[in-house]
């Protein structure tokens, strides 16, 4: 193992390259100007680290989203408190937020992309409605929307703003935020109708039986 990877692995959220090397990679720059970039990566090197990132269609590393700054800083504490009170449950050491790229294992990645896609294009007075409905739902249905849009519309640059990346944005921020947001209550119909197919029951199967 590379010091700069030792470096890496020493604050991370829950990523353990020894238990699955399926992670995520936020790289958070130091400019407020500049945008925090989120990628997915299923390889990790002892020595390199993550795969490089890609801006194309390689699927490892592939950029998933590009947040302003402040957009970021907006949803960040929430993510970092939600995330640690997770590991804990799962006897895993907390992580914290730093510049430059952080390490996130693989299922809180998927939810934090899912968040981040709902505020991308969202007025900045609708992050907190997002943030409150994102936390109504469960851990399993943020990782099946989150699958179901990244297959449909999962680059972070190409797929801005369309299909169910739009819908995404639509159904947490312009839902009005109840206290407990569920795929029967608050999601459009055709999340609903989705959600009661045999394919959402198994991925949740599939997922928690990877944790």
């Amino acid at each position: 193992m590379s010091k700069q990877t030792e470096r890496l692995l020493q604050n991370t959220f829950g990523f353990e390259p020894e238990n699955s090397t399926h992670h995520f990679l936020v790289n958070i720059p130091r400019g407020q100007h500049d945008h925090v970039e989120i990628s997915e990566h299923f390889t990790w090197d002892p020595v390199e680290g993550s795969s490089e990132v890609s801006y194309g269609s390689r699927s490892d590393g592939q950029i998933r989203v590009r947040l302003a700054h402040l957009k970021w800083e907006a949803i960040a504490d929430e993510l970092r408190a939600q995330f640690n009170r997770r590991l804990k449950k799962y006897g895993v050491k907390s992580g914290s937020w730093k510049i430059g790229p952080n390490l996130v294992r693989r299922e809180l990645g998927k939810e934090l992309v899912l968040l981040a896609w709902a505020i991308e294009d969202a007025d900045p007075g609708l992050i907190p409605a997002a943030i409150a409905n994102w936390r109504g739902l469960e851990p399993e249905e943020r990782w099946w929307l989150y699958t179901q849009t990244a297959a449909a519309t999962g680059h972070g640059l190409n797929d801005r703003g369309k299909g169910w990346r739009r819908a995404v944005r639509h159904a947490l921020t312009e839902n009005p935020v109840t206290d407990h947001f569920t795929t029967q209550t608050t999601l459009p119909e055709f999340y609903r109708r989705a959600a009661e197919t045999p394919l959402f029951a198994a991925l949740r199967e599939t997922e928690l039986n990877e944790e």
